[in-house]
């Protein structure tokens, strides 16, 4: 496993991130607790030391499961990174900016993107409890808010790692422009951020701010939610309650298709899968930091682990990208 150094924060992440949205169940159709358990000791054994969860992530269920499964290991080893800001237990009296109404164990709850100080806090109380642990590596603002001012939030989390209850401070799905205002107020360590071959957005502008301002950038859905693994081009079929039967439908399946397929004699060539080649080349972006990839069971968490064993030439890595320009025609 490659550690890298997490923008300007002292946090070495591992290059393949364990992203635990799926474990949550909420959204993808459930979760086999047993399994996700496995996935995350799994992960670890392979080098994996970095965990990314959220509160929203199951309505709790993916912090709890991560801290059950790591309670017995030496804390110091595994960096965890969590979120606050989607509120959806009523505790903000209708306050903050309204999302959906999120159906969950047969329940419908609204969500809502709130940072207010006083939120801030007690999220923070409420995921070190379900987390199992006296301190949070990343503490991460999930959404923005526009009915908060930026430098309140940041105000709370700089407070948080002065009383030692988190390392650093990040945010997520913030563009440019909201990123560096968050940067006066507090030194972010990170901006998490939808990147992939087929979502390539953040690398024109996004992505060299934060490298100027010694922002790490976390890489969020690079398989595109399982898309760019190919298995739902031979057959795999979703649940009906899961948001991949609708998530899919923003991409061309046929382009899609004719790319992964232009790519996998590489992976072959690479003893890999597609999962672990589209893996491998995200990492290998400018400017990307950490790669989050998720896993429902042990099998997926180790081959996500070994993609970055993969070797890439500039030369292979220049062929997929102009296979990436056809895909984009």
């Amino acid at each position: 496993m490659e550690y890298r150094k997490l923008g300007n924060s002292d946090l070495q992440l591992s290059a393949i991130t364990y992203g635990s949205f799926a474990i949550g169940g909420t959204m993808w159709g459930g979760t086999e607790k047993k399994e996700a358990k496995e996935a995350i000791l799994a992960s670890i054994d392979h080098g994996i030391t970095t965990i990314d969860t959220a509160p929203f992530y199951g309505l709790g269920l993916s912090e709890e499961l991560i801290g059950e499964s790591i309670k017995e290991l030496d804390r110091s080893k595994v960096q965890l990174l969590t979120k606050f800001g989607m509120v959806w237990d009523g505790s903000n009296k209708g306050m903050g900016d309204f999302m959906w109404n999120q159906e969950h164990d047969g329940k419908s709850y609204p969500l809502y993107k709130y940072a207010s100080k006083e939120n801030v806090f007690k999220e923070a109380e409420e995921s070190l409890k379900r987390l199992k642990t006296d301190y949070i590596d990343l503490l991460q603002l999930h959404w923005p808010d526009s009915t908060t001012p930026v430098d309140e939030t940041m105000e709370a989390l700089q407070l948080l790692i002065d009383q030692g209850k988190i390392r650093a401070a990040g945010v997520s799905n913030y563009n440019k422009e909201q990123m560096l205002e968050a940067q006066k107020s507090i030194q972010l360590a990170s901006n998490q951020m939808p990147f992939s071959m087929l979502n390539r957005g953040i690398a024109e502008s996004l992505v060299p701010a934060a490298i100027e301002n010694q922002i790490g950038i976390i890489a969020y859905s690079p398989l595109e939610r399982g898309l760019l693994s190919g298995k739902y081009f031979k057959g795999e079929q979703l649940k009906s309650d899961d948001h991949r039967q609708g998530y899919f439908g923003q991409f061309n399946p046929e382009k899609v298709k004719a790319f992964l397929e232009k790519i996998e004699p590489l992976a072959e060539e690479k003893n890999a899968g597609l999962a672990q080649l589209v893996l491998r080349w995200t990492t290998l972006q400018p400017g990307i930091t950490v790669v989050l990839a998720g896993a429902r069971n042990k099998e997926q968490a180790i081959s996500n682990a070994k993609a970055i064993e993969i070797d890439l030439t500039e030369n292979e890595i220049s062929n997929i990208n102009n296979e990436l320009t056809h895909l984009a025609l």
